[in-house]
Protein backbone atom coordinates (compact mmCIF):
# COMPACT_ATOMS: atom_id res chain seq x y z
CA UNK A 1 0.00 0.00 0.00
CA UNK A 2 3.27 2.47 0.69
CA UNK A 3 3.59 1.85 -3.26
CA UNK A 4 1.74 3.77 -6.14
CA UNK A 5 0.02 1.40 -8.27
CA UNK A 6 2.36 2.62 -11.12
CA UNK A 7 5.55 1.15 -9.63
CA UNK A 8 6.25 -2.49 -11.29
CA UNK A 9 6.60 -5.45 -9.23
CA UNK A 10 9.87 -5.32 -10.04
CA UNK A 11 11.15 -2.13 -8.61
CA UNK A 12 9.57 -2.41 -5.27
CA UNK A 13 11.36 -6.13 -5.51
CA UNK A 14 14.75 -4.58 -5.52
CA UNK A 15 13.67 -1.54 -3.18
CA UNK A 16 13.04 -4.14 -0.49
CA UNK A 17 16.17 -6.06 -1.62
CA UNK A 18 17.96 -3.37 -0.75
CA UNK A 19 16.46 -1.69 2.34
CA UNK A 20 14.37 -4.47 4.05
CA UNK A 21 16.34 -7.39 3.91
CA UNK A 22 17.59 -9.54 6.94
CA UNK A 23 20.64 -7.95 6.41
CA UNK A 24 19.41 -4.65 6.08
CA UNK A 25 17.93 -4.86 9.55
CA UNK A 26 20.43 -6.25 10.93
CA UNK A 27 22.61 -3.18 10.29
CA UNK A 28 19.74 -0.69 11.28
CA UNK A 29 19.13 -2.56 14.38
CA UNK A 30 23.11 -2.16 15.25
CA UNK A 31 23.50 1.47 14.26
CA UNK A 32 23.30 3.92 17.10
CA UNK A 33 21.65 6.51 14.98
CA UNK A 34 18.87 4.36 14.22
CA UNK A 35 15.73 3.02 16.30
CA UNK A 36 13.29 0.32 15.62
CA UNK A 37 9.48 0.00 17.26
CA UNK A 38 7.89 -3.16 16.90
CA UNK A 39 4.21 -3.26 17.07
CA UNK A 40 2.68 -7.26 18.35
CA UNK A 41 -0.18 -9.11 17.96
CA UNK A 42 -0.55 -12.99 19.53
CA UNK A 43 3.34 -13.20 20.01
CA UNK A 44 3.46 -11.80 15.81
CA UNK A 45 5.17 -8.54 14.49
CA UNK A 46 2.35 -6.45 13.02
CA UNK A 47 3.87 -3.53 12.38
CA UNK A 48 7.17 -1.25 12.91
CA UNK A 49 8.82 2.12 12.77
CA UNK A 50 11.85 3.57 12.06
CA UNK A 51 13.46 6.51 12.78
CA UNK A 52 16.52 8.14 12.13
CA UNK A 53 18.93 10.90 14.06
CA UNK A 54 18.93 13.74 11.33
CA UNK A 55 17.76 14.92 7.92
CA UNK A 56 20.51 14.03 5.62
CA UNK A 57 22.18 15.24 2.60
CA UNK A 58 19.40 15.63 -0.10
CA UNK A 59 19.40 19.52 -0.55
CA UNK A 60 15.07 19.17 -0.89
CA UNK A 61 14.68 17.87 2.60
CA UNK A 62 17.46 20.55 3.87
CA UNK A 63 15.04 23.00 2.60
CA UNK A 64 11.88 21.77 3.39
CA UNK A 65 13.03 20.66 7.36
CA UNK A 66 14.32 23.89 8.56
CA UNK A 67 14.33 23.02 12.46
CA UNK A 68 17.20 21.15 14.44
CA UNK A 69 17.75 18.92 15.44
CA UNK A 70 15.62 16.74 13.66
CA UNK A 71 14.59 13.14 13.32
CA UNK A 72 13.12 11.74 10.34
CA UNK A 73 10.80 8.76 10.73
CA UNK A 74 12.02 6.76 8.19
CA UNK A 75 9.18 3.63 7.74
CA UNK A 76 6.10 2.66 9.20
CA UNK A 77 4.56 0.24 7.98
CA UNK A 78 1.62 -2.09 9.97
CA UNK A 79 0.23 -5.18 8.46
CA UNK A 80 -3.22 -3.88 6.23
CA UNK A 81 -5.39 -6.09 8.85
CA UNK A 82 -4.50 -4.24 11.24
CA UNK A 83 -5.31 -1.24 10.18
CA UNK A 84 -7.43 1.08 12.09
CA UNK A 85 -6.96 -1.05 15.21
CA UNK A 86 -4.25 1.58 16.77
CA UNK A 87 -1.19 0.01 15.86
CA UNK A 88 -0.67 2.63 14.13
CA UNK A 89 -0.98 5.05 16.41
CA UNK A 90 0.64 3.28 19.00
CA UNK A 91 3.81 3.28 16.48
CA UNK A 92 3.60 7.23 15.87
CA UNK A 93 3.40 8.04 19.50
CA UNK A 94 6.44 5.89 20.77
CA UNK A 95 8.24 7.13 17.47
CA UNK A 96 7.67 11.18 18.68
CA UNK A 97 8.75 10.48 22.50
CA UNK A 98 11.58 8.75 21.08
CA UNK A 99 12.48 11.65 18.93
CA UNK A 100 11.71 14.16 21.51
CA UNK A 101 14.00 11.88 24.11
CA UNK A 102 16.70 12.24 21.89
CA UNK A 103 16.34 15.92 21.96
CA UNK A 104 14.49 16.27 18.74
CA UNK A 105 12.74 19.32 17.95
CA UNK A 106 10.98 18.55 14.98
CA UNK A 107 10.38 15.08 13.52
CA UNK A 108 9.92 14.86 9.26
CA UNK A 109 9.44 11.83 7.04
CA UNK A 110 8.54 11.34 3.66
CA UNK A 111 5.46 10.38 1.83
CA UNK A 112 4.64 9.20 -1.68
CA UNK A 113 2.35 12.18 -2.91
CA UNK A 114 -0.26 9.49 -4.31
CA UNK A 115 -0.63 8.08 -0.87
CA UNK A 116 -3.75 10.18 0.46
CA UNK A 117 -4.34 7.24 3.44
CA UNK A 118 -1.09 7.67 5.16
CA UNK A 119 -0.77 11.52 4.54
CA UNK A 120 -4.48 12.23 6.11
CA UNK A 121 -2.68 10.14 9.51
CA UNK A 122 0.03 12.05 9.44
CA UNK A 123 -1.89 15.00 9.34
CA UNK A 124 -4.11 13.97 12.00
CA UNK A 125 -0.79 12.97 13.31
CA UNK A 126 0.20 16.88 13.48
CA UNK A 127 2.96 16.50 10.36
CA UNK A 128 2.40 19.21 7.78
CA UNK A 129 3.78 19.07 4.33
CA UNK A 130 7.19 21.40 4.13
CA UNK A 131 8.10 20.92 0.86
CA UNK A 132 9.02 17.74 -1.82
CA UNK A 133 11.90 15.43 -2.72
CA UNK A 134 12.81 12.79 -5.02
CA UNK A 135 12.44 9.20 -4.27
CA UNK A 136 14.06 6.36 -5.83
CA UNK A 137 12.18 3.13 -5.84
CA UNK A 138 14.08 0.52 -7.61
CA UNK A 139 14.71 1.54 -11.24
CA UNK A 140 11.76 4.42 -11.00
CA UNK A 141 11.87 7.52 -9.58
CA UNK A 142 8.92 8.70 -7.12
CA UNK A 143 7.44 11.98 -6.11
CA UNK A 144 7.04 12.51 -1.95
CA UNK A 145 5.81 15.02 0.13
CA UNK A 146 8.28 15.90 3.15
CA UNK A 147 6.12 16.24 6.01
CA UNK A 148 7.19 17.94 9.28
CA UNK A 149 5.67 18.06 12.99
CA UNK A 150 7.38 20.16 15.47
CA UNK A 151 7.36 19.88 19.35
Amino acid sequence: MACPPSVSRANIAAFVDANLSDVRFAEYLSDPGRLILTAGHDDRIVGYAMLIRGVGDDSDVQRAVPVRPAAELSKMYVLPDHHGSGVSTALMDAGLAAAADWGAECVWLGVNQGNLRAQRFYTKCGFTINGTRIFQLGAHTENDYVMVRQF
